[in-house]
């Protein structure tokens, strides 16, 4: 079969959308990767500042029920930070895995329809009897 043969509008089709659904299957394997990462290691990063007492109260010291409170203000940040980025790694995991379910069927059904469309190959011979 020749290439001008092949290459038809419908097999253009077909072919584009095998690249398409491949490229978009392989940026979601990468962030499903990335994401389970993140899930499981997550970024240690800024809380956000809790200002303590003495910076309220110039040249007065902080009362240890006040330290109190605010180590346990900033306990509380870091905790809720922490579950917001577990919350966005799963999302993104469903994400991910909800775009390769969509996407490795499409690509496979494209596949297969120009793998049947194309006549079957005939050996090559080289002059010689087989032996």
């Amino acid at each position: 079969m020749a290439f001008q043969d092949r290459m038809t509008l419908r097999n253009m089709y077909l072919y584009l959308v095998c690249l398409i659904t491949l490229v978009i299957s392989i940026f979601a394997a990468v962030n499903l990767v990335r994401s389970t990462v993140e899930l499981l290691y997550p970024d240690p990063g800024y809380y956000g500042y809790v200002p303590r007492c003495a910076e309220n109260k110039p040249g007065q010291a902080c009362t240890p029920a006040e330290e109190a409170a605010f180590a346990v203000e900033q306990k509380r940040i870091e905790k809720l930070t922490l579950d917001s980025q577990r919350r966005q790694a799963v999302l993104s995991i469903v994400g991910s895995a909800t775009t390769l379910a969509i996407a490795v069927p499409v690509y496979i059904y494209h596949w297969r329809r120009i793998q049947t469309e194309l006549p079957p190959r005939t050996p090559v011979t080289t002059g010689e009897p087989p032996a």
